[in-house]
């Protein structure tokens, strides 16, 4: 039976993978998402950008925090907790 998930549930879940940069194996054991799920949430993310300024702002957000944190060495928790 699918799961319903509410939109801050699959934002968080997003902003885990594309602005942290977790893995979706990282993302699947700690909250029980399927690899599936996480990968289409992202491409629908990434299509509502085409429609929305708003939206694709926020995306945009994401991405150049990923980018500053892997210039600047930055590790989430997760990351040093398996370094």
């Amino acid at each position: 039976m699918p799961q319903n998930y509410t939109p801050e549930f699959k934002k968080k879940i997003i902003r885990l993978h594309e602005e942290e940069g977790r893995t979706y194996k990282s993302i699947t054991s700690v909250y029980g998402v399927s690899k599936a799920s996480i990968s289409k949430w992202c491409s629908q993310l990434r299509e509502e950008c085409q429609t929305s300024p708003e939206i694709k702002e926020e995306y945009d957000y994401m991405k150049e925090m990923l980018k500053l944190r892997s210039f600047n060495g930055y590790q989430t928790p997760y990351q040093a907790r398996i370094a």
